[in-house]
């Protein structure tokens, strides 16, 4: 599907650039064309000067969003969540950063949480990057206490596993 949206507007990269934006962050496209987090309206200029194009080419990309059915469906109900990963130390949470070998392989995160559960600790959260939009994607567990070191090896063992990174 990622694949499918990104293909029509390949032609253009500075608008692929945009549309990747806009899926990374969850924001929405409105009625009215404009770039919303839920009722917040962002500003075609700030995402243009994050991205280093031109503010038209943003407000072009949402005109068309907004003009393909499929596409408005699509944006006008993607939503942004909030990930604890850069806060979970200071909520005194741990964090399992997993790369993998092959993003693409299914069961990762089933034996990665099962790995987890054994070990006594309960998951908080679990986020796995797109590989679509996510140059080196990897898997955070956001846990309930801190992450022994036992664990860390249990989780090298598992196949598909290239590195852990807990913090």
């Amino acid at each position: 599907m990622w694949q499918e949206i990104l293909d029509k507007f390949r032609r253009y990269p500075a608008q692929e650039k945009v549309i990747r934006l806009i899926l990374q962050r969850g924001f929405q496209i409105n009625e009215q064309a404009r770039v919303v987090s839920g009722g917040i309206e962002i500003p075609h200029a700030q995402i243009a000067k994050e991205l280093d194009v031109d503010r038209r080419v943003v407000d072009t990309t949402a005109q068309a969003i907004r003009e393909d059915e499929g596409l408005w469906r699509i944006f006008r109900n993607v939503h942004s969540m909030t990930f604890l990963g850069d806060v979970a130390p200071i909520l005194g949470l741990g964090v399992i950063e997993i790369t993998p070998v092959d993003a693409a392989k299914t069961g990762l995160l089933g034996d990665v949480a099962s790995a987890v559960a054994r070990h006594g600790l309960s998951i908080r959260q679990a986020i796995s990057d797109d590989p679509y939009f996510v140059e080196s994607p990897k898997l955070t567990l956001i846990t309930e206490g801190r992450i022994p070191g036992d664990l860390v090896r249990l989780l090298m063992e598992i196949e598909g596993v290239k590195r852990v990174t807990v913090y």
